[in-house]
């Protein structure tokens, strides 16, 4: 036998990215004690905290308007499956947070869903998880956006589009309403 054969098998590791956004970011470089680009690893036994205060966060935001903590993301593995997922929880008592549409008051946490938008204040973070195995420690990827993530006039609009790519006005107009019909019709 080689030893590329007895070697150890690689393990994937989850990482975690966050793309960070604030319209002010050039001028007041909220971020500049951010390592971009640049893996992180991270114990799956420590929670991941964001906030003001560097002795108690690990990724610290350079403005008076963020909390001391503002929110922290523990890794853990989902209970009868080998699926490994994230819970963000406020630990600001000051600013709620929005993950999605779901906002959470202080204390409040959830299952971080695996492609997000997190928001507190003028903050926007894009959050999405690639998935591994490692049960040790997981990776984050921190990127900085350019524009906004968070764009309410580009917000798709809530009306289903029909599979054949007929309008319901269509329908409407011709004083007709949509029927199902059996695929094998066509």
């Amino acid at each position: 036998m080689t030893s590329f054969e007895e070697a150890e098998t690689e393990e994937t590791v989850t990482c975690l990215h966050l793309t960070f956004y604030h319209p002010c970011q050039d001028e007041k470089m909220m971020f500049r004690c951010l390592n971009f680009c640049k893996r992180e690893q991270v114990r799956a036994d420590e929670a991941a905290k964001f906030g003001r205060d560097s002795s108690v966060c690990r990724y610290n935001l350079m403005d008076t308007r963020v909390s001391r903590i503002q929110f922290s993301l523990q890794f853990f593995r989902k209970l009868h499956t080998s699926e490994y997922c994230f819970e963000i929880k406020n630990l600001s008592k000051k600013t709620k947070l929005t993950v999605n549409q779901t906002e959470l008051g202080y204390l409040n946490k959830i299952d971080l869903p695996w492609k997000c938008i997190i928001c507190f204040g003028d903050y926007q973070i894009l959050a999405e998880i690639q998935e591994g195995e490692s049960m040790d420690y997981f990776e984050t990827l921190l990127h900085l956006a350019e524009a906004p993530i968070l764009q309410e006039r580009c917000l798709p609009s809530l009306q289903p589009i029909p599979e054949k790519g007929i309008s319901p006005s269509f329908f409407l107009s011709q004083g007709k309403s949509p029927t199902e019909i059996d695929e094998n019709e066509l």
